[in-house]
């Protein structure tokens, strides 16, 4: 028989008060499309890890908190957005060209990933142009 690998994943993070972290309605929808979505346990509504020959609903998916433990260290790392702002653990920045939130991966970062290649590519550009136009013919 196989270990449930479920058992080797750290504890669930906790405020200093020892309660869960909770989730607004909004955060809530999103991770139950996450959870729909990349969650490897979920099936139907029903939680695989829980099967014990009934059928069990995903209790992260009914709840406001998050308690499960798969959910917290395999799912919610893929929308490190979601992640950063159930938990605050990470600075949150806005986006200085589409005014959405991201979570920067450096003190410097002032786009979005999506934002950052474009504006990139748009610096790149005017750069050689200049370059370029600075060359005596």
């Amino acid at each position: 028989m196989r270990e449930n690998p479920y058992k080797r994943l750290p504890p669930i993070e906790r405020k200093p008060d020892g309660s869960l972290y909770r989730m607004t309605p909004t955060q809530r929808k999103q991770a139950n499309a996450l959870i729909r979505r990349e969650c490897c346990n979920y099936e139907d509504g029903n939680c695989m890890l829980l099967d014990d020959g009934d059928a069990h609903t995903c209790p992260q998916a009914i709840s406001f908190s998050v308690c499960c433990k798969w959910f917290r260290w395999s799912v919610l790392p893929q929308a490190g957005t979601l992640e950063a702002e159930i938990f605050r653990g990470k600075d949150l920045k806005c986006c200085e060209v589409c005014g959405g939130v991201f979570v920067p991966k450096s003190n410097r970062a002032k786009y979005c990933p999506d934002c950052a290649a474009r504006v990139h590519r748009r610096q790149k550009a005017e750069s050689e142009r200049k370059r370029r136009s600075s060359v005596d013919n």
